[in-house]
């Protein structure tokens, strides 16, 4: 595996046709809005898409929900001690060597050199983290969005006998008509350079990125719902740039030609002198 090459910048459009595309608990499911009205998906949602992408890459990912398990551990302690040479470590208690402990946990698996984890179970004496050079932000709609509600209703008993649920019993499913979130991220390479995070990884992100909802169907994301319809990517020359982040997020001029409903009601343009021209990819 080679070194990265330079710090990474990217940014992805994303559209949302009737859809849920990350529905908050604490709100009946409802999609995420901030105060402004303007939607939301967060960055943990948007890393549990790109971890499902490593898996269906083929790679071994430590962070996996319990429906999509490829390794038959139920638990994260359960496949933290089935590395057996990460095991053999922790098993040393005090005499451990925790950073020893993260670099076999970084080569392991890819969403730990990635995004960084805590690895801190109840019974252990050892704990260690690791901090990851890849770093998303929560995604935010270009305009304000309105929310579809539907009520729905069950059609057939759960249980038969008298403690059984009427087949009136219902139920709210909501959804977002149209609109389009900006995703940005970026990958450092002295965090990198600690986790291992090689030009190769990078090349798995940028395609995980790309496809990011391929395989992601859901009842409240129906396949096509929800797509990838532009992204930007700058590999850098330079481990620390002189064009930051924050200016390449802000050199975008997005303008709404007329009313949403359609990636194309959007003019979205960049340029920004002195820096590295991005690599552009659009999906039509």
């Amino acid at each position: 595996m080679s070194e990265l090459k330079g710090k990474i910048d990217f940014t992805l459009f994303v559209s949302v046709s009737n859809a849920n595309p990350n529905g908050d608990p604490l709100n009946g499911n409802r999609p995420r809005i901030n105060l402004d009205g303007y939607g939301e998906i967060s960055d943990v949602c948007i890393k549990r898409k790109i971890r499902n992408r490593f898996q269906d890459l083929g790679l071994r990912v430590f962070v996996q929900p319990d429906d999509r398990t490829d390794d038959g551990f139920r638990s994260l302690k359960e496949r933290a001690e089935g590395c057996e040479e990460l095991n053999k470590e922790i098993s040393k208690k005090k005499k451990a060597d925790r950073d020893l402990c993260a670099r076999i946990a970084c080569k392991e698996w890819i969403d730990v050199r990635s995004f960084g984890q805590v690895f801190a179970f109840k019974g252990e004496d050892v704990s260690f983290g690791v901090r990851g050079p890849v770093s998303i932000h929560q995604a935010v709609s270009l305009s304000p969005v309105d929310i579809i509600s539907m009520q729905i209703t069950k059609s057939v008993n759960s249980e038969a006998g008298k403690e059984s649920k009427a087949s009136d019993t219902m139920g709210t499913k909501h959804r977002i008509g149209y609109a389009v979130y900006k995703i940005m991220g970026s990958v450092n390479v002295q965090l990198a350079e600690k986790t291992g995070f090689s030009q190769e990884d990078a090349e798995v992100l940028k395609e995980a990125l790309k496809t990011l909802f391929e395989n992601d169907a859901s009842s409240a994301r129906p396949d096509g719902s929800m797509e990838v319809r532009r992204m930007y990517w700058w590999q850098h020359g330079e481990k620390m740039p002189a064009v930051s982040s924050g200016r390449i997020q802000r050199s975008f001029n997005i303008k709404e030609v007329s009313r949403p409903s359609r990636f194309e009601d959007y003019d979205i343009t960049w340029e920004l002198d002195g820096c590295v021209k991005p690599e552009v990819f659009d999906f039509v």
